[in-house]
């Protein structure tokens, strides 16, 4: 363990596993994924089979004991070579968090060994057309009726449509409140009155689903209530704080793996008797595209131990919303640094920095916005006392 590299011996090795499962399997299927637009199910089925669903999940419900620096660690090796990829373990994660957090163990004995081995992928469903950064304007309702809840409405941007076999739904019992009357379910996919409908065409993570659910008098177990009513927004607070760290691990996979891919081909690319890794100017971009990432991974190796270490308190949501805001701002200079070094090249799709470019644009805007990261920085730094570190100064 050292301080650039907070792993143990055993994370390094599981670390390694994920490399050569990027390296060997998810590599060569990259530009395919990109290309064909469809859902990778194989790449499913290789997680199922070397247990990469396990890394998120505790021992009990069938995993290899829960680890967040682990997950961030996974999300990005994979997103190395392939964002869609590495957002199916991100997305895994968003969607289990509200059972992890809020569930009763009945609820957990339930849900968590399926997602725990893959068999079931989860998703997240709290954006409407309506309400993507400001929740409380939510419309979508659920009302009591014996033991049952009746759910009315649509979400719309839900990673995961028609693939999850579990959603983790957010809706007004109380519709007079804003925050206060929003309450979380879990929505199991074969629900009556549950559809999937459009699934959007994308810039970028082709290979990821992105579509509107609907509910139309979707009658859901009052026995699939997180927590209790009016607990919802608090409980989705609590989930982007511990699930923002992944969209920043998605990120920086693209960021390193642009990186990597823009210093390769300035090795071997030559201009002017010389390859172009020599030229200053391009030497000076690979220098700026490493630093960031490195100072990237600083950033969100941290975030991944606080959370390990469940350290949650205002200082988990402020730098949660730093790793997640510096991460993803980073992967869109890195990559676009990436296509400007391999100049015509780079802009050509035989080459990966254009894919990559394109999906890290997605980072700075879903599961909040950069705008909404500064927003919450800035508001958890005027909730703390700094006045003592001036005192004395004239």
């Amino acid at each position: 363990m050292s301080a650039l590299d907070p792993l143990t011996e055993e994370q390094r090795e599981i670390r390694e596993l994920v490399r050569t499962i990027a390296r060997e399997k998810i590599a060569p299927r990259a530009a395919e994924i990109d290309k064909s637009a469809e859902f990778p199910w194989d790449v499913v089925e290789t997680y199922r089979e070397n247990d990469l669903f396990g890394i998120m999940y505790d021992e009990q419900y069938g995993g290899i004991g829960e680890s967040s620096l682990m997950t961030l660690v996974t999300i990005e090796e994979l997103s190395k070579v392939c964002a869609t990829s590495g957002l199916i373990i991100a997305v895994q994660e968003l969607g289990s968090l509200g059972i992890k957090l809020a569930a009763s163990d009945e609820q957990k004995q339930r849900f968590l060994p399926r997602l725990a081995s893959g068999e079931w992928l989860a998703a997240y469903a709290l954006t409407e057309p309506g309400s993507g950064s400001d929740s409380a304007a939510m419309r979508t309702s659920a009302r009591r009726d014996g033991d049952d809840y009746v759910l009315n409405g649509g979400k719309r941007f839900i990673t995961n449509a028609g693939v999850a076999h579990v959603y983790v739904v957010f809706a007004k019992t109380d519709p007079e409140q804003g925050h206060g009357g929003i309450s979380a379910f879990v929505v199991e996919a074969d629900t009556a009155g549950f559809e999937v409908g459009r699934i959007e065409p994308k810039m970028g993570i082709k290979g990821s689903t992105t579509g509107e659910i609907f509910f139309n008098d979707a009658r859901i177990p009052a026995a699939n209530l997180l927590g209790s009513e009016g607990e919802g927004f608090k409980l989705a607070m609590r989930i982007l704080d511990r699930s923002r760290p992944g969209i920043g691990a998605q990120g920086l996979g693209l960021a390193q793996g642009a990186t990597d891919y823009a210093l390769e081909y300035a090795r071997s690319r030559e201009t002017m008797g010389k390859p172009i890794a020599q030229h200053q100017l391009i030497a000076g971009m690979l220098a700026d595209m490493e630093t960031k990432c490195e100072a990237a991974r600083g950033l969100l190796y941290k975030v991944g131990q606080m959370i390990d270490d469940e350290d949650t308190g205002p200082e988990l949501t402020k730098l949660s919303a730093m790793a997640k805001l510096y991460c993803t701002d980073v992967a869109m200079e890195v990559t676009t640094d990436a296509v400007q070094v391999l100049g015509g090249y780079g802009y050509i799709q035989e080459y990966p920095v254009e894919r990559m470019m394109r999906d890290a644009k997605i980072t700075q805007i879903y599961e909040g916005t950069n705008q909404i990261q500064r927003l919450v920085i800035a508001r958890e730094m005027l909730k703390e006392n700094r006045a003592f570190l001036l005192t004395g100064v004239g």
